[in-house]
């Protein structure tokens, strides 16, 4: 916990929490003195004096009053003002943290799970802090002020109220133990039925080919009821903590009733420090006793927060522990699309090992030069280790033996950023989104208009899906797209890309049969124009188009001596 507590440092010590929880503790104190005003109000009545003379204690309780009143909404406002900037900082930050982490680290969330817990999940931070922050102190602080009041009075009054006050957390502790284990069943129980539903809807037509959708309905039934079962469970649990807190709350209340009832009678004339209370005293006494437990209702309702709120911090903590992270720090290109110098690059490596955390690579450690303008194609046998090669080149992963230069300048944490907008990277599984082709080209960027997009499509001859799907949107992951129009489309990412001076491309042609990986090929080649291309292929046609071939040596490999190129190399 103490990474998490590392992490919410920032929300739990903000300035506007402390003081939203500071004017919720005022509120609940100005009872004393109201209290205090009302009973020698009702004490000056017994006594035989006019209403008349009692407007000052009633303009006392109506300003203290109102003075509470704006207390509890300040302080209600103020840390939901500040719990809310916690969240906006704590989101940022983890915003940040996915923005800095490689596309390529293995141990990187979904993007499903991290919108979750960025989106809905980390909501419950904000009642965690506004409410069960500020609940704690009035827990910690109002009773003992209450009892110590009252225990001015009537001491055996206040040890009545402290020998409840214990009985409540204790009580509900041993309730919550089981409400936990119950609620965890549920969540088991949840789960299941879900990955059943789940693995059903994915296999619905082999169901109804072998005729097994009635036994497969009953299974989830049976689900569903034991599901509900377990449900009430967890709210038959839940009302009785409720319960457990208002019957200790209204015997602790009872009896302090109960005896300065008979105390007034003269049947118990002892526990008030040697005399007798008088009427307003009694009164005092009484009006405070509820208050005392109310701290502990406030606490009760909003307990379930804080296992809420931990969860939720938990979970962006994880998010936040990224094991490979990008290069230097993640920067877009401006608006204007000007942030980027346009045209070739060279790329040279010296003695670069090419691996990552938690990936073997099989290449030898490399020593390469590629012009400004060269069309290079990466040689070596598949799964060998090209496709990290090329993340190491654009600074996807950090390089962790031997170093890597970009137009003359490392390839390091200060200069990433900026070099890192020369390039343009298309993987081996391009991903669609849901949304139109000029959406899926222009990838957000504002300085992309339509032509640029029409434009990119005919060099990349994505015209066809162009015409076919104006004003439609794409499927997510490309559902209704061929192999051949997904790769198409990504040519087209890199054509409308006019700031990349160095285009990095990963197994373009495979899995695309011998037509459509030509057409492919020439695409490719006709967008790269005279950028620097650099192709990691095992697809000897593709390889053959460019203007070099690096064959990438194995290790263990005999290669050529000298500083460069310990790689073979041979002209297409």
């Amino acid at each position: 916990m103490k990474e998490l507590s590392q992490f919410a440092t920032a929300g739990l010590h903000a300035r506007g929490l402390r003081a939203g929880a500071a004017l919720q503790l005022a509120a609940a104190l100005l009872w004393l003195p109201q209290a205090a005003l009302l009973a020698w109000a009702v004490q000056q009545m017994a006594n035989g004096r006019p209403v008349r003379h009692l407007a000052t204690a009633a303009t006392g309780v109506l300003v203290l009053g109102v003075l509470r009143a704006w207390c509890e909404g300040q302080g209600v406002l103020r840390a939901q003002r500040a719990a809310r900037a916690t969240l906006s900082r704590l989101r940022a930050q983890v915003l940040q943290a996915l923005a800095q982490a490689s596309p390529l680290d293995k141990a990187r969330p979904p993007s499903g799970q991290a919108a979750s817990a960025v989106a809905e999940q980390a909501e419950a931070v904000v009642p965690w802090l506004a409410r069960y922050q500020s609940a704690m102190w009035r827990v910690r602080i109002v009773p003992l002020a209450l009892v110590a009041a009252v225990a001015s009075q009537s001491w055996i009054a206040a040890l009545i109220l402290m020998l409840a006050a214990p009985l409540i957390p204790l009580f509900m502790a041993i309730v919550g133990w089981r409400a936990r284990a119950a609620s965890e069943e549920q969540l088991v129980e949840m789960g299941g039925m879900n990955a059943f539903l789940l693995d059903r809807l994915r296999g619905l037509s082999t169901l109804r080919a072998l005729g097994a959708v009635d036994a497969s309905a009953l299974r989830l039934r049976s689900h569903a009821e034991s599901l509900r079962r377990r449900t009430m469970r967890v709210l038959r649990i839940a009302f009785l903590s409720s319960a457990v807190l208002e019957l200790f709350s209204a015997l602790g209340v009872a009896m302090v009733a109960v005896y300065v009832g008979f105390h007034l009678l003269g049947m118990l004339p002892f526990g008030a420090w040697g005399h007798t209370l008088t009427l307003g005293q009694a009164l005092f006494v009484l009006l405070l006793a509820p208050a005392f437990f109310e701290p502990l209702r406030d606490l009760s309702a909003v307990w379930h927060d804080r296992a809420a709120g931990e969860a939720a911090l938990k979970t962006l903590n994880m998010l936040c522990r990224q094991a490979t992270p990008l290069v230097g720090s993640f920067k877009a290109l401006p608006e204007d699309g000007h942030g980027a110098h346009a045209g070739p690059v060279s790329v040279e490596a010296f003695d670069l090992c090419v691996q990552a955390p938690g990936s073997v690579s099989r290449l030898a450690p490399l020593n390469l030069r590629i012009e400004a303008g060269e069309h290079v194609a990466l040689w070596s046998p598949s799964g060998s280790g090209k496709s990290l090669l090329l993340a190491q080149l654009a600074g996807l992963l950090p390089v962790q033996q031997g170093r890597v230069e970009i137009d003359g300048r490392p390839l390091n944490a200060e200069n990433a950023p900026a070099l890192r907008a020369r390039m343009a990277w298309m993987g081996q599984q391009p991903h669609v989104f849901a949304g139109s082709v000029q959406r899926n080209v222009a990838l957000g960027r504002a300085q992309v208009s339509a032509a640029d997009v029409q434009a990119a499509g005919e060099q990349a001859a994505l015209g066809a899906v162009l015409q076919a799907r104006v004003g439609m949107s794409l499927g997510e992951g490309g559902s209704g797209l061929s192999g051949g129009e997904v790769v198409r489309l990504a040519l087209a990412r890199l054509a409308v890309n006019r700031q990349a001076g160095l285009l990095l491309v990963d197994e373009p042609t495979a899995h695309l049969d011998p037509d459509t990986a030509a057409q492919v090929a020439e695409a490719l080649l006709r967008i790269a124009g005279d950028r620097t291309l650099i192709v990691a292929t095992h697809d000897a046609q593709l390889a053959r188009r460019m203007g070099r071939i690096i064959d990438l040596p194995l290790q263990g490999d005999a290669g050529p001596t000298g500083a460069l190129p310990v790689q073979q190399e041979r002209t297409a």
